[in-house]
């Protein structure tokens, strides 16, 4: 089954038992995937992998000697990655997958599992991973168009957004009519923006709370 951005995307797989490793990489690989094995999550965290544009997943056994699947997964919550993870294990422990899917995790497959079911999942969290690196990459953008504002033209900028005339902001701010024209050309030249309803969704892009 080849997928769409196969050959880009990157499924990682992290499993200390060796032959059941080896056998999820043959499937990714015949599939169409690149796929990447850990020993241990020791190993991962020892050379962090960089987030393709074309999408990710990790493939994450729960109980692994030293640092455990969870322990895993919590570091790289704590450290912002965006690697959606997919739980593994061969115990069907309910608490541990309940606290996995609590902190985040996409989806908790049971050992044994069938390759299609194991196949599929990894294509929903692959595609859901593009979503999520698509909708942070958009937010960084704006919240880098944003930042070349001085903070008097942020302020401008915002009540602008809230759909404050130029001289309902002049009031606001006790400032002139026409220093709030100079501002408001400003803020327009530097976000490369031509109207108040786009820069309300610039604003709000950057930062979803940004006009309350």
């Amino acid at each position: 089954m080849n997928q769409p951005n196969s050959h880009q995307a990157v499924v990682h797989v992290v499993d200390d038992e060796a032959p059941f490793r080896r056998s999820l990489l043959f499937l990714l690989e015949t599939a169409g995937w690149q796929a990447i094995g850990h020993e241990s999550a020791e190993a991962f965290l020892a050379a962090p992998p960089a987030f393709p544009d074309a999408g990710a997943c990790l493939v994450l056994d729960i109980r692994m000697p030293r640092i455990s699947g969870l322990e895993l997964q919590r570091r790289l919550n704590a450290a912002g990655s965006p690697f959606p993870i997919v739980f593994m294990t061969g115990h069907g422990d309910v608490e541990l997958a309940v606290q996995a899917m609590k902190a985040g995790a996409v989806d908790f497959l049971q050992k044994p599992f069938k390759d299609q079911l194991f196949l599929d999942t990894v294509e929903r969290t692959v595609a859901l991973s593009q979503t999520r690196h698509e909708a942070e990459t958009r937010r960084q953008q704006a919240r880098e168009s944003l930042a070349r504002l001085s903070p008097r033209e942020a302020e401008v900028a915002r009540w602008l957004a809230l759909g404050l005339s130029n001289k309902e902001i002049a009031r606001e701010l006790a400032i002139s009519d026409n220093t709030v024209h100079i501002h408001r050309q400003h803020v327009m030249e530097k976000t490369g923006i031509a109207s108040a309803a786009e820069l309300a969704r610039l604003i709000l892009r950057a930062d979803p709370a940004g006009l309350d």
